[in-house]
């Protein structure tokens, strides 16, 4: 059955569990409400979704916190026979240190297989494009979860958490002198984010033609559950002020991930769910790529934006938080 067709016969039906009207709504159109329903009984759902990919920050976790009811909710799913995947726009970490996160916040049953972060997807992107081949080096801006996925595939890098103290000569006739074999600048979130980074790495693509790779975009990210912090977002402005160029991006929204899932998987791109906190990546990621996609709460979007006349980015469905949009599923129903 259609979603069209469920929402219509579920809003004919006064008694119907399937979505309810947020309280204080109805000052949104009809049309709008239609379009972004909020599920209470995904049952119906389960049934046409074979596999869900989560992010990680404001869905999973917040921080170094784990979202109550995570463990539990991940386990009916997998009883449920779904197939989970765990796409991160977070660089910081690779493919391994996410896995010994995930341990850390007691998902020890979740295979390093099944995470896919925005470090790892620079290196998927650089090794699609036969980098390796032309003997050149990438200048990181980030932390080490680009460099050690850079190890992995064999190509050599400087920059990263070595140049974290680094200081430019500015003084009379100062000048920065930048490795002449560099071909490609990637730009992650970076802690340690300073000045000659920045110089260094406007000198390799305006001056050398390296090629400008960001993770992400995204604007803010999690770092502590207490607040928002700045994201990469503001990393990738930086150098995108100072080379006036626009950078490929290979975190989510960009296809690179569900690409490189759907080869290697076989997966249904129409049976397949994305799980996010946000509109401008998670969602538009979903939308963008032919999936599913719910938005949660428990992260940097609120219902007062979602449910906005402004915002223009609509998910299939959404849910306070992962734990209660799937506390109904039951662990028995086999797919």
């Amino acid at each position: 059955m259609r979603f069209s067709r469920i929402i219509t016969a579920t809003l004919s039906v006064a008694s119907s569990r399937a979505f309810t009207i947020p309280r204080n709504s109805f000052s949104s159109s009809t049309r709008l409400f239609q379009s972004v329903p909020k599920l209470t009984d995904p049952s119906f759902l389960m049934d046409q979704v074979d596999v869900f990919i989560f992010d990680c920050d404001g869905v999973i976790w917040r921080g170094d916190s784990l979202i109550d009811g995570i463990p539990d909710t991940l386990e009916k799913l997998r009883a449920a026979g779904k197939r989970l995947f765990f796409v991160t726009n977070n660089s910081t970490k690779s493919r391994k240190g996410y896995k010994k996160k995930f341990d850390s916040l007691g998902l020890s049953n979740v295979p390093a297989e099944e995470i896919f972060s925005s470090s790892f997807a620079a290196a998927a992107y650089l090794e699609k494009t036969q980098f390796a081949a032309t003997n050149k080096k990438v200048y990181v801006i980030g932390e080490m979860g680009i460099c050690e996925e850079l190890d992995l595939i064999g190509v050599p890098y400087l920059g990263g958490p070595a140049d974290k103290d680094s200081v430019a000569d500015m003084g009379p006739g100062g000048m920065l002198h930048v490795d002449e074999s560099v071909g490609a600048v990637v730009v992650g979130f970076d802690r340690h984010i300073n000045y000659y980074k920045i110089q260094y790495a406007q000198l390799c693509i305006n001056e050398l033609g390296a090629e400008f790779i960001a993770t992400n975009l995204d604007a803010v990210t999690h770092l502590t559950d207490a607040q928002e912090w700045a994201g990469n977002g503001s990393m990738v402005g930086a150098i995108k002020g100072c080379t006036g160029q626009e950078p490929t991006v290979v975190g989510k929204p960009s296809p690179l991930m569900i690409d490189y899932m759907e080869q290697k998987f076989g997966f249904d791109r129409s049976r397949i769910c994305m799980v996010g906190d946000r509109l401008d990546t998670d969602v538009l990621f979903g939308k963008d790529n032919g999936l599913k996609s719910l938005l949660v709460l428990s992260g940097v979007t609120s219902e007062e934006k979602l449910l906005s006349p402004e915002n223009k980015i609509k998910p299939d469905f959404y849910a306070e938080t992962i734990n209660d949009f799937f506390s109904q599923v039951p662990a028995e129903s086999k797919t």
